[in-house]
Formats: C-alpha cells, sequence, structure tokens
C-alpha cells in the first residue's frame, strides 16, 4: 500500500500547487511558464501511475477489510455516479445553469465520485485513495473560496450547454457501467 499512498502524495500535491498561490507564483517566475507546466504535467502523470500501479498491487496482495457495506449502498452508489458524470461533462467553458449551480464541477464531481466509492468500499486501501480525493476536494474548494474564486456565474434558463452536459454525463455513466470490469477489474452491475 505504500506505492498506493506515495502516489495519491504526489499526485495530490502537485494538485495542490494551485492553492499556494505564491509558491506557485514562485516556481513559474523561477523556472518558467513552459517549465513549470512541463514539470507539473509529469508529476501529475507520475502520481497517478503510482495510484493505478500501487492500488492495483493492493488489490493482487489482498484487501484489508475495514467494514462490510450493505448492499443499498452499492445503489446509492450507482446513483451518485450519475451526478458525478453529469458535473464532470459541466466542465466545458459554455456557460450552463447547472455549471453555474455547481460553481466548480470539478471539485463537485470528484466530491461525489469519492463519496459514492466510499459507500461502496469497506476495504482500507479504498478508504484512503476515495477518502484522500474527498478531503483533497473539500480542501480545494475551501481555498478557491478564501480566493474569492466563486466559480461559474448562475443563469437564470438552461442552455444547450446544460443539454450536451446532460448527454455526455449520462452517456459517459453508461459507458462506465459496462467498462468498469474491464478497466478496474471490479463489475459494478450485477454482483
Amino acid at each position: 500500500m505504500s506505492i498506493l499512498i506515495l502516489g495519491i502524495i504526489v499526485f495530490l500535491g502537485v494538485h495542490s500547487l494551485t492553492t499556494f498561490r505564491e509558491t506557485r507564483t514562485g516556481l513559474i517566475e523561477r523556472f518558467g511558464v513552459g517549465a513549470f507546466k512541463a514539470a507539473y504535467s509529469m508529476a501529475a502523470v507520475i502520481g497517478f501511475a503510482l495510484i493505478v500501479w500501487g492500488f492495483s498491487r493492493y488489490r493482487a496482495e489482498g484487501m484489508i477489510p475495514v467494514w462490510a457495506p450493505p448492499t443499498w449502498t452499492r445503489h446509492i452508489a450507482l446513483s451518485l455516479m450519475w451526478f458525478s458524470f453529469v458535473a464532470l461533462a459541466c466542465m466545458n467553458p459554455a456557460p450552463g445553469k447547472i455549471r453555474g449551480w455547481l460553481r466548480h464541477p470539478m471539485l463537485v464531481g470528484i466530491k461525489i465520485w469519492a463519496l459514492a466509492h466510499l459507500l461502496a468500499n469497506g476495504d482500507l486501501g479504498g478508504m484512503v485513495l476515495f477518502g484522500s480525493f474527498l478531503v483533497w476536494a473539500v480542501f480545494d474548494r475551501i481555498a478557491l473560496k478564501k480566493r474569492g474564486d466563486f466559480g461559474a456565474p448562475r443563469l437564470a434558463s438552461f442552455t444547450r450547454a446544460d443539454a450536451i452536459a446532460l448527454g455526455v454525463g449520462t452517456l459517459a455513466y453508461v459507458a462506465m457501467l459496462f467498462l468498469h470490469p474491464v478497466l478496474i477489474g471490479v463489475p459494478v452491475i450485477g454482483r
């Protein structure tokens, strides 16, 4: 599990740089925008790869049960995941009522994704992985609010962007229902 934890630290650590504006600005001034973006991207990819590798090793070596989630929590998780995919689909720059209501749709999507997976998984590795992402997303949202970044503007009516987000989010959700066993190795339907 140490590889998983290292991956989480690297991935979320580099993504936390945006909240530390002075540090981020200092690094950009010292190394230049291009070098900063390259190092940021490389660290994020390395962190993500370590998470994937670490979690797959943890699962292969035997998951450590902490609690046994009841069956109904899986149903809640499945429902929550639709909201997560729709929130992530609101990331396009076009203004929409849903995007304005969520303010920061990516953080909302990550929080819902993490919460849904915490409800459905009772093993230690899952709790570390999804709990870390939930804590990070809450931290980042608080940091944005303190900076005065209130996100997307609120609109009075639904727009074409909302229809696209609902359609794309729903399609991605349905695709993941079928791809989850292939990509993640865990079936979400019929288990």
